[in-house]
């Protein structure tokens, strides 16, 4: 008994940092969120932190407590939707087989494209913008990512395991072909005469895959 008393006496100081940890991923997660809600809407010089907070259902003073500025929210906002994209990378390892590989990627990417529009819209904003927020992250992290992607479907070519594209530009057509179901929503929805539901998403990410895996050699 007083061995289990001391564990018990030892963890909890642990629990009011576990309790304080948790507000605080959750109070971050729910500014993000807003903001990305916000920035898309408005777009970053139209944004304001007092319209985000009141999104995220927070005290102004919270925003700038996590984040300082709005200059600071938005690289955040763009950081997390980036790395949420490329999280679907993972499936493409040297290991791994092209046709699955893709198709999983593509899956990844048109499910965040229908999820998380907003997050595609604010994005493109940015870089219609010249990227001022993230340039620096494209230009390192994104380059070393693409090029270590690049290596396995170059070897993949190599070993004859799909047809020859060029790597880079394969990553590019994948978020173009993706990405416009968002950024471009009104107009596929005007031409299809249907919203951005369930069926329309299904349908789009049935033909997106079965373009890219026909240009890549990998279709049945």
């Amino acid at each position: 008994m007083a061995r289990a008393a001391r564990i018990t006496e030892g963890a909890e100081p642990d629990a009011p940092r576990a309790r304080t940890g948790r507000i605080r991923q959750a109070q971050e997660s729910a500014i993000l969120q807003a903001a990305e809600q916000v920035f898309a809407r408005a777009g970053f010089a139209g944004a304001t932190m007092n319209e985000i907070a009141l999104a995220a259902g927070l005290p102004k003073a919270t925003l700038h407590y996590y984040f300082g500025t709005k200059q600071a929210l938005h690289r955040a906002v763009l950081a997390n939707i980036l790395q949420l994209w490329l999280e679907g990378t993972d499936a493409i390892q040297a290991g791994a087989e092209p046709r699955e590989a893709l198709s999983r990627y593509i899956r990844h990417k048109m499910r965040l494209t229908a999820e998380r529009p907003d997050a595609s819209r604010v994005f493109a904003n940015e870089l219609l913008h010249g990227a001022p927020q993230i340039g620096d992250i494209l230009r390192s992290e994104l380059r070393l990512l693409v090029r270590r992607k690049a290596r396995i479907v170059e070897t993949w070519i190599a070993e004859g395991r799909m047809a020859p594209v060029d790597p880079v530009h394969l990553f590019f057509t994948l978020w173009a072909m993706t990405q416009t179901y968002a950024d471009f929503e009104p107009q596929v929805s005007a031409v299809v005469g249907a919203p951005m539901g369930p069926k329309l998403v299904a349908r789009a990410t049935t033909h997106v895959e079965g373009f890219v895996l026909r240009a890549c050699g990998l279709s049945d």
